[in-house]
């Protein structure tokens, strides 16, 4: 058996050991004493060195009687044996007689095979091992003996520690080389044994709560007598445990450290867990410690829980989220303070203000709709609480403008913007020449980066004061009239994608509906629709498939009597590409687009990623513009179709595109090429 083999080079290595000695120079004094000495004498009788001795001096002539031989081994202690010697002299036998395979020092390759783990199902205990495991990692690259034994120690380790979290603290783990081929093959080969389970379960502190809370509580730990003592229901238990405190009004609460006894006899354990709940409390005032940036009241209005209601842990973490949407937040910090009376909770919220003002600019291009800059400045709380004042310019070549604006947001309540606006602008498009004096209000609930809202809304007024030339075909000659416009837009939408910029799943549905008073040289109504969907399909490989419809219609007024900047339009980056802005639809006999009542539009492209950041988008899109309000089927197939294909890159702040199309179908006048370059996907 390999355990006396290894028994028997102990006592001779034992036996072959050598006794220091230290040579010394003797004093003068005694130097001659040593000298005296005879090396060949023989030595004196052992009794002569006094009788409290008492043994006498061996005869070395005499061989030694034969020791006994040692007792058998238990089985199970000579399996273990063999497995220590198997593990401690890296030789591996080769059927072939004249050969013998040794890892030394010598540069190999390896693979890691696991055997006799079925009986653990969990993909999280092989996930664990193939994340820690320094074999893995080493897995197919070249490596040396020394390198690979010690590997094979952390990972032996490793297991049987992994085992032990899944409730087997009897496993047996043998690893073993065995070469292949070129490679070699290190095999774990592992005998779990029995699980061991839970023989009592003692959730302590939960007796200081009323005993339906208790009961709830050990309900929402869920770990019970005879169950499998795993590390990872555990974590998720206390876990659990914690939550459910904190979301049912114990704002202090606190989950100790778990001690497991394990009783290897009896192959079972016994679990202590500590829990402190705390006072169940409601929730008090706000106290705000922000220095006038948005005031206790305004803070109130924004959160979601009430003086009164239970504490919440969930209520103040959106609190901080959607304080930190406000972009007015530096820093941020909610502090739950136990009151006098023993029975509320105030939140104590301190805030650093983040820098107030900024200045932005943007640029792009479309062919049709030329260059545009836009240049702002913003303050963002001029006016507190949210009340924001923005300035902004826009120089291109078809658009002059210069407003200002004002923006509160969370106004009154929760998740609700007022807006208004005044401008001045001058646009030369290719329908019309057109200057401008706009004011409007909005109220709305819109999504943010931070929260993408299912249900979006708005109502908005305008007033507008515009002064255009266009084609009139009555008169069959481009004319200047002045207008004047009272709208009241309403707006719905209905998003269950799962971006905001960059959707890759669901859908959008929106509708818009806009009933506007006219005056030239006489007053009349009408009123405009729109309705939008969009559809996000993964595809496999992170490409997206997308498509988008759009119909749009106004009734109620003739063409010609309709302002040309409120006429129905197609083609450009956001419509139809491959076709100039506005290039679409019904033309003047000089070739200048006049518009329409009646919209439809579809379109469809692939994202595809290529390379890091960067995405392919392969499209096509087709879409008219009618003079008879509402399309019909009939208009529908009369539709001007573009194709092309862009390139996606995704910044910090969303897709920056470039689009490059061509029209499929096209007329005379129509561009070959048309390029769009601007912030965010079509559609």
């Amino acid at each position: 058996m390999r355990s006396n083999a290894l028994l028997a080079s102990a006592l001779i290595g034992l036996a072959s050991m050598p006794i220091a000695a230290t040579a010394q120079t003797p004093p003068p004094d005694e130097q001659q004493w040593v000298e005296d000495i005879d090396p060949d004498a023989p030595l004196d009788p052992l009794s002569d060195l006094g009788p409290e001795l008492g043994v006498e001096w061996p005869d070395m002539a005499v061989p030694l009687p034969m020791l006994p031989a040692l007792p058998p081994l238990p089985s199970d202690v000579a399996e273990q044996a063999d497995i220590i010697a198997d593990a401690a002299v890296p030789v591996i036998a080769v059927d072939d007689a004249t050969e013998s395979f040794v890892l030394g020092d010598g540069i190999r390759r390896y693979s890691v095979v696991l055997n006799g783990f079925e009986a653990i199902t969990s993909r999280r205990f092989f996930d664990r091992f193939t994340m820690l495991s320094v074999l893995r990692q080493g897995e197919g690259r070249d490596a040396n003996g020394a390198q690979i034994n010690r590997r094979i120690a952390e990972d032996r380790t490793l297991l049987e520690g992994l085992l032990r979290s899944v409730g087997y603290y009897d496993a047996s783990l043998v690893d073993d080389i065995v070469p292949s081929n070129d490679a070699l093959r290190i095999i774990f080969i592992a005998q779990p044994g029995p699980r061991y389970t839970y023989s009592a379960v003692n959730v302590g502190g939960l007796d200081a709560t009323p005993p339906d809370e208790a009961a709830r509580m050990r309900r929402i730990f869920g770990i019970d007598v005879d169950e499998p003592i795993v590390a990872d229901t555990l974590l998720k238990s206390q876990a659990a445990l914690f939550s459910e405190m904190r979301e049912t009004g114990y704002p202090f609460a606190a989950v100790g450290t778990e001690l497991v006894t394990i009783d290897h006899d009896a192959r079972q354990g016994t679990l202590e867990q500590p829990v402190a709940p705390g006072a169940r409390l409601y929730f008090g005032d706000i106290l705000a410690e922000d220095g006038g940036l948005l005031g206790a009241e305004h803070i109130q209005a924004i959160a979601r829980f009430r003086r009164g209601e239970y504490y919440r842990q969930s209520d103040v973490e959106d609190l901080r989220r959607a304080l930190i949407a406000t972009g007015l937040v530096g820093s941020l910090e909610l502090t739950p303070l136990a009151n006098a009376d023993g029975v509320a909770v105030d939140m104590a919220v301190a805030i650093t203000p983040a820098p107030l003002r900024t200045i932005a600019a943007a640029l792009g291009y479309g062919t049709g709709e030329g260059v545009r800059a836009e240049v702002s400045w913003q303050h963002r709380n001029l006016f507190p609480p949210e009340g924001a004042l923005t300035v902004r310019g826009v120089i291109g070549t078809r658009e002059q403008l210069l407003g200002v604006g004002f923006r509160r947001n969370n106004w009154r309540r929760r998740d609700r913007a007022l807006s208004l606006q005044a401008l001045a602008s001058n646009s030369t498009v290719p329908a019309f020449e057109a200057r401008t004096l706009l004011f409007s209000a909005r109220v709305e609930r819109s999504s943010t980066l931070i929260y993408q809202k299912i249900w979006n809304w708005s109502a908005e007024a305008q007033l507008i004061a515009t002064d255009e030339m266009a084609f009139v075909r009555a008169q069959n000659q481009s004319l200047r009239r002045r207008y004047g416009i009272a709208s009241l837009a309403g707006y719905v939408g209905y998003d269950r994608s799962n971006d905001l910029l960059d959707p890759t799943r669901g859908f959008r549905l929106s509708a818009r509906i806009t009933p506007e008073f006219s005056f030239q040289n006489r007053g009349f109504g009408y009123a405009r629709f729109q309705l939008d969907g969009s559809y996000y399909l993964p595809a496999g490989l992170r490409t997206v498939l997308a498509a988008r419809v759009r119909i749009g219609a106004i009734a109620g007024a003739s063409l010609d009597s309709i302002a040309p900047s409120r006429r129905l339009f197609a083609g450009g980056g956001s419509s139809v590409r491959g076709y100039s802005y506005q290039a679409i639809g019904p033309r003047a006999p000089n070739g200048d687009p006049i518009g329409g009542t009646g919209l439809f539009e579809v379109a469809a492209e692939a994202r595809i990623p290529v390379w890091g950041a960067f995405s392919l988008v392969p499209f096509v899109d087709a879409g008219n513009v009618y003079d008879s309000g509402l399309p019909s089927l009939n208009d529908i197939g009369d539709l001007r179709v573009g194709a092309g294909i862009g390139v996606r890159y995704a910044s910090n702040f969303g897709p920056i595109r470039v689009d490059i199309g061509t029209p499929i179908n096209r007329h005379a006048g129509d561009s070959r090429i048309g390029v769009y370059v601007s912030l965010g996907q079509a559609f």
